[in-house]
Order: structure tokens, then sequence, then C-alpha cells
């Protein structure tokens, strides 16, 4: 996926013009810069408040706040060194906030997908096995997980003879496992085209229209993200802004280029920010030529 973050998108150009639109788009200057006073969600699956995090005198989370509800689709998006992977690990409880809280409902049961997932090539391990590890699952159970994510065929497998995919949907299995209501994906398209992508993604739009749970997904795509997110966050420390993206399938150059299949499943984010992030990171209104970065076509502006 590294490759991709410098590919200029069709459709992209507009998508850092720093003006506001009314509705879904929510300016980082009222949202990350002042101190959050919004009451926690109380039907919400995580409800986070002013979350902030600091390390040897660099911030790395500035004042964030985050829903996320049963049945929603929520995609987090931001270049690399966005803190991303902080904030998820905030929400998860592997971290804990210097400021700010998190309130997570009493019945909450994550399912999680890592970004990398590294097989030891030397212990002899099929999926079977992989999949029972820590809670014994019959037999039945594990052919009926396998069947929802579209691998059965791989029950009997090596863990090391599966491709990147297989073994993709494998681990997805395994969150799946603990019949969450709320499944988060760490980066799950890194290093896959975009069939593959799409592929992947309308897997857990359909695993979701069943089950039912929530997802947060986590992306360093800065422009296609999942089409059935119901929610998109562009986070570079401190939430930029948010809102609804827009359905690849509209745009006639990106069905020339993926398909009108792969299409369906994807989307364009348009940003909508009042400032720029300088190479430090320091945040500059719009008009400040100071404080431009390199834009929508390098991928980098958040």
């Amino acid at each position: 996926m590294a490759e991709r973050e410098g590919r200029k998108s069709p459709g992209a150009e507009g998508a850092h013009g720093h003006s506001h639109v009314q509705g879904d788009d929510r300016s980082c200057r009222s949202v990350a810069r002042q101190k959050s006073n919004t009451r926690f969600d109380p039907n919400s699956l995580i409800s986070a408040r002013g979350l902030g995090i600091s390390r040897d005198g660099r911030d790395l989370l500035i004042d964030v706040d985050l829903d996320i509800r049963e049945g929603e689709i929520v995609t987090l998006i931001g270049p690399n060194g966005a803190g991303k992977t902080t904030l998820v690990r905030v929400l998860l409880g592997l971290e804990k906030p210097d400021r700010g809280e998190v309130h997570r409902r009493n019945d909450l049961r994550i399912g999680y997908v890592p970004q990398r997932f590294d097989v030891d090539s030397v212990i002899p391990l099929t999926v079977e096995r992989f999949l029972r590890i820590g809670g014994n699952e019959p037999p039945e159970r594990i052919s009926s997980i396998l069947s929802d994510v579209d691998a059965s065929y791989t029950c009997e497998q090596q863990l090391t003879e599966l491709s990147g995919g297989e073994l993709q949907r494998v681990v997805l299995a395994r969150a799946l496992l603990r019949a969450p209501n709320l499944l988060v994906l760490d980066e799950p398209v890194q290093g896959v085209d975009y069939t593959g992508e799409a592929e992947l993604y309308n897997l857990i739009g359909r695993l979701r229209d069943h089950h039912g749970f929530g997802v947060l997904l986590v992306s360093h795509d800065l422009h296609i993200v999942m089409a059935k997110s119901d929610r998109v966050i562009c986070l570079n420390r401190h939430v930029c802004c948010s809102g609804v993206p827009d359905t690849v399938a509209q745009h006639p150059a990106y069905v020339r280029l993926f398909g009108a299949q792969a299409a369906r499943a994807l989307a364009v984010y348009r940003h909508h920010h009042d400032h720029s992030h300088d190479i430090a990171g320091h945040t500059h209104p719009a008009h400040d030529s100071a404080g431009e970065d390199s834009g929508a076509e390098g991928g980098s502006r958040a």
C-alpha cells in the first residue's frame, strides 16, 4: 500500500480545498483545538472525549473525540505518524491517555485484526488448529466461521501454505470467533491491490450486515476508502475533519480504472480542512503559505 500514497486519485484535486461544507464535515478548529465538553454517548460501543497523549514533549493525540456505534462502519484515515495506531491502542484499553476518557459499553466484545501477522515457517500448524488455539472450538463452529469469510477450503491447509489474501481471511475468521460486537481492522488492505481491496471491503460489508457489529477500519490511504463507510475521520494528531465518502461508481474515471464491480466497493473521501500541517506537524491557517505542504497529489496533507 505504501506505493499508493503518492498516487494522484482521479477527482481528488479538490479533496484538500480548505473550505467547509455544511452537514457531515466538521472543522478541526472547533473539534480538535478546543477542550471537548461533549457528553459521552451512552449508546456507543466506545465513546471517547478529549483524548490526549504526549511523549518526550511531543503531542501524539490532541483532544480527540470519537464514537463508534453498533452496526456502524467508521473508517479512520491519516498519513503515517498521524497517531492512528496510538488512538486504536487507547480505544482498546492497551494504552492509557494522559488526558481525556474512554467509555466502553459493559457488553463490549472486540475482534481485532492486526496490521501484520507473521507465521513461523518451522511450526506446523493447520488453519483448523490455529483457530482452535485457546478456545477448543468444535469443528462445526470452525467450519461455519471459515465459510463466513469464504475460506472453507483452507481448513486443513498449513498456515505457511496460504497466500497473503487467504491468511488475511483466516485471521479475520479468528477475530470473529469471539462473536464481537466491534470489529477493529488495522490497515487490512496494506500490500493489496485495488481489486483485492474491493473484495475485502465487500466481505467486511457483508459481515457487518449479517452480524450487525460495529467496525473501526484503519487506513493510510487518504482518498480511496470503503464505500459502505458510514463516517470517515481524518486524523493528524487531532481530528482534522470527518464526513461521508462519495461512491466511486459515480465517477466514470474510477469505473474505467477499477472496473464496475470494484468501483461499487470503493469511495472517494473529500477532505475539508481550515488548516494545513508543516513538516514538523504544526498547524497553520489554510491561507498561511508557511504551513503549506504537499497537498492532495502527495497524499500527505491532513
